[in-house]
Order: C-alpha cells, then sequence, then structure tokens
C-alpha cells in the first residue's frame, strides 16, 4: 500500500496533492491505472434544491482513465505514482 501523502486543503472541500494530474496507480481497484483528477468529498446526494456547502466527509482520490472515460473514486491512500 501507497505511504500517507501530505495534503494540504485548497478550498470547497479539495485538497492539494502532489500526483494531481499524473498517471497513478489504484491499488485498492486491482492496480488499476489512473490519472488522479481531485482530491475531494463524493457528493451522493444530487438534491436540486440543496444549499453548495463542503460535505462532512473525508476526501477520496477522483481517478480518470487514462483513454478516457468513466471517473472513479478510491481512498487517496490506495494510490501512488505509476511508473512509466
Amino acid at each position: 500500500m501507497a505511504t500517507r501523502t501530505p495534503m494540504q486543503p485548497l478550498g470547497l472541500g479539495h485538497w492539494k496533492h502532489p500526483l494531481l494530474g499524473h498517471r497513478v496507480i489504484d491499488h485498492a481497484h486491482n492496480d488499476r491505472i489512473g490519472i488522479l483528477r481531485a482530491i475531494a468529498p463524493d457528493v451522493k446526494d444530487n438534491d436540486p434544491d440543496f444549499l453548495i456547502k463542503v460535505p462532512d466527509t473525508a476526501p477520496v482520490a477522483w481517478l480518470a482513465p487514462v483513454a478516457g472515460g468513466v471517473e472513479w473514486t478510491t481512498d487517496p491512500d490506495a494510490i501512488e505514482v505509476a511508473k512509466k
């Protein structure tokens, strides 16, 4: 498993991470490789009448497939840089 990477808040629930925009290995999903797009909470309630606020949940890593497609989420501690 990857070692814990220090993160810094950017606002609106997003966190700065040194691997943003880079290819990473997701060890929680069979070593799937993706591009780290964000570290932010996963908002499950899409109520159109909700007030915009930062969810009181732990952030997750948002990954996109290298060749494009549907993003997925994983534990930020489960990712590490993918070797070329």
